[in-house]
């Protein structure tokens, strides 16, 4: 007897043919076809064990069809098939209830795999798809296949309350998948509070994390919320958590032990309904090895473990992505920028050591800097050939080149407007785009000695340390 009955609904004939021939050599009955009426015909007929279906077909959208299928049949697994490769597209085949999203192309191994554990596992009725379905963003960007198995784990995830720890090289873009997974969530009406404990002093970060009572320390004159307090119903982002200290860390695994916490000075136990996702840059695994880091922990926020790639592994996506800042900058009031392929081509070519981040600021500085509507490869040359600042055995600008380099970065900008003038209103863009220039000046003026070059700007060095970090500024230091 057939292993099961599958229907198949695609209007291209040729995955038809494909996805018969290897379900039937896996032993499952399969019936075809090119339209949304005949399928759910079959399906209220009572027909099928389980679909497989694309988004998109002549007369009827899937994310259409799959609410009525879930409401007549909740138990029939639909397994959703698209070419349309984005984060969205995921996103909607979990919400309307799908059992698994495949981008076009898939591998029929994984299919069929994919379509064992769907008939196995024991049927249990799958609550309604929310109401809401008006997503107005696009979030995360990239059709690469690394993007697209985040994409699916994602899917995955946002109707859950499991603990994630999200690794990946700075500028990889760990903020914004913690986000999405928030936003799109069922803890999507609570809260979502990040916190960067890179950023905060050591002897700071439980009275952060915590809050305290009045007179717990010195300085303490009123009663503080913490952020656990502040994500109360919503999600807690703790980034760069190798550098969380061993005492905060003793007490953020009594929150996920036992689901409570005290405040600094206090004494009554705070319970705590927040959900944890994590991020790190380094391998936390070797800081357990160095006694830095509590192993306990780790296994406690590594639920889920979810593995950003760096971009230099997806350079498929950087056209999609370029167009996308490009796209961004433009609603924020600069000018519209396209890029040519042979430009294209060069930035696939770049390694990207800032990785997302570090192209997203190209893109500013582009749409920013230059008057012309195509950038071009020689552009892309004389911007990555020329670092803000040198980086490995290159010689630093003398300090006296400070004030020079600050009035070839603005005359530049300025040069792109009409009577060198931009239009009002732009303080705090202008602000924006010349910051990196100035900081990375000051750091190559400096040799790279953050004290020296803060007294330079005039800024406090945790001040100049907070910027080091936000623009991902790789900061040159003589000898190394």
């Amino acid at each position: 007897m057939p292993a099961g009955s599958i229907l198949v609904a695609d209007d291209d004939a040729a995955i038809r043919t494909v996805l018969n021939q290897a379900l039937s050599r896996a032993g499952y009955e399969v019936r075809s076809t090119g339209n949304a009426a005949t399928l759910w015909r079959w399906i209220s007929q009572g027909d099928g064990d389980l679909v497989i279906t694309d988004v998109v077909m002549p007369d009827e959208n899937a994310f259409d069809l799959i609410p009525r299928i879930r409401k007549s049949r909740p138990d029939l697994p639909i397994i959703v098939m698209s070419a349309q490769n984005t984060f969205m597209t995921a996103i909607r085949a979990s919400e309307r209830g799908a059992y698994e999203y495949l981008p076009k192309p898939f591998d029929l191994k994984e299919l069929i795999a994919i379509v064992g554990r769907a008939l196995s596992e024991p049927k249990e009725k799958r609550p309604p798809p929310p109401k809401n379905d008006d997503f107005d963003s696009i979030p995360l960007v990239g059709r690469s296949p690394a993007m697209q198995e985040i994409y699916r784990v994602l899917a995955r995830l946002m109707q859950t309350y499991l603990t994630v720890m999200i690794s990946g090289e700075s500028g990889t873009g760990k903020e914004l998948v913690a986000k999405a997974l928030h936003d799109y969530g069922k803890r999507r009406a609570g809260t979502f509070v990040a916190i960067n404990m890179a950023a905060i002093p050591r002897d700071l970060i439980e009275s952060e994390l915590f809050g305290h009572e009045k007179g717990a320390f010195t300085g303490a004159n009123s009663r503080s919320s913490g952020r656990f307090e502040q994500a109360e119903g919503g999600t807690l982002f703790l980034d760069e958590i190798g550098d969380m200290p061993m005492e905060a860390q003793t007490r953020l695994l009594r929150v996920l032990q036992q689901g409570e916490y005290t405040t600094v000075g206090g004494r009554t136990p705070i319970k705590s309904d927040v959900r944890i996702i994590a991020a790190t840059n380094k391998d936390l695994r070797q800081l357990i090895q160095q006694g830095l880091f509590r192993e306990d922990l780790f296994f406690r926020l590594n639920v889920v473990p979810l593995r950003l790639p760096p971009l230099r592994e997806r350079t498929e996506d950087i056209p999609d992505l370029i167009r996308h800042f490009f796209a961004q900058a433009t609603r924020e009031g600069l000018p519209p920028k396209q890029i040519d392929p042979a430009a294209q081509d060069r930035l696939k070519r770049h390694r990207w050591p800032g990785n997302v981040r570090e192209l997203e600021n190209l893109a500013r500085r582009l749409s920013a800097l230059y008057p012309q509507e195509t950038i071009t490869s020689a552009v892309i040359d004389a911007e990555l050939a020329q670092p803000a600042f040198p980086v490995g055995g290159e010689e630093p600008r003398a300090e006296e080149s400070l004030s020079a380099a600050v009035e070839r970065h603005l005359s530049t900008y300025f040069s792109g407007f009409e009577d060198g003038l931009p239009p009002a209103g732009l303080y705090h863009r202008i602000l924006r785009e010349i910051e990196y220039p100035l900081l990375t000046a000051a750091l190559a003026a400096t040799r790279g000695n953050q004290i020296r070059a803060a007294d330079l700007l005039g800024v406090n060095r945790n001040t100049l340390r907070k910027k080091i970090r936000d623009l991902d500024i790789q900061v040159f230091r003589s000898g190394s």
